[in-house]
């Protein structure tokens, strides 16, 4: 599995995403996240603009609906030629494997696969009184993950507090990919399940995906790369 930083592209036009990407040296090209804001802003076009270019894309749109639905927009996304894709796991395992039929190719080939077990922004409290989930959080995502590992999948989205028991009860191939990280001193924002680049590098998590501590960062290049060594503990 190799690890990496990845930088969530949470901007609204693809003038400010493109401008944002220009900052890096031709030959630097970071591992990246489109989410839903940059997607229903621009479209398709947005993703096969920055594929040609030449970065790794996630495509974060969080599927959930009913098997069939899901499957065909699969369908549609594995065209794209993205990275990785996800979808909410709370969907079950019918909705899952029906994604993972969808998106496989005709000719066996797909993009990555995992299922986003809770939120990171969500917190215990949250958990028991909104959602009336009496399980603890790591059981819940733990049982979310072996559901998306039955059902085929590749992977999970997880807070990094999780990723270590992912990890040891999924099988160390089972990929952990992992929001809620921000440098030492950082503002959460409304993360709630936190860890800096070095504890989530240590806790088992194969990719962190990191936003605004980069983003908005005043060299963003320079805070990249400072997540990449922590993570890695080596030089982007």
């Amino acid at each position: 599995m190799a690890n990496d930083v990845i930088i969530a592209l949470d901007f609204p036009t693809r003038e400010k995403t493109l401008a944002f990407l220009d900052r890096f040296p031709a030959g630097e090209k970071p591992f990246v996240k489109i989410g839903m804001e940059l997607y229903y802003a621009e479209g398709p076009s947005i993703v096969r603009e920055i594929k040609a270019r030449g970065h790794k894309i996630f495509l974060d749109l969080k599927l959930h609906d009913i098997p069939n639905t899901v499957k065909r927009a699969m369908a549609v996304l594995s065209g794209l030629d993205v990275d990785m894709v996800n979808l909410h796991a709370a969907g079950a395992s019918a909705m899952m494997r029906a994604a993972l039929e969808g998106l496989t190719r005709p000719d066996g080939t797909r993009p990555l696969l995992i299922a986003v077990t809770q939120l990171t922004s969500t917190d215990a409290a949250a958990l028991k009184d909104e959602l009336l989930i009496e399980t603890p959080m790591a059981e819940t995502v733990l049982s979310y993950a072996k559901n998306a590992a039955a059902s085929g999948l590749d992977g999970v989205v997880c807070s990094p507090l999780e990723a270590a028991l992912v990890k040891e009860r999924c099988g160390e191939n089972f990929c952990t990919v992992t929001p809620g990280v921000r440098f030492a001193g950082g503002d959460a924002g409304d993360q709630k399940r936190v860890m800096t680049p070095e504890q989530a590098g240590k806790s088992g998590c194969d990719y962190i995906v990191m936003g605004r501590p980069i983003t908005k960062d005043a060299d963003p290049v320079a805070a990249y790369r400072r997540a990449v060594k922590e993570f890695l503990g080596k030089a982007a």
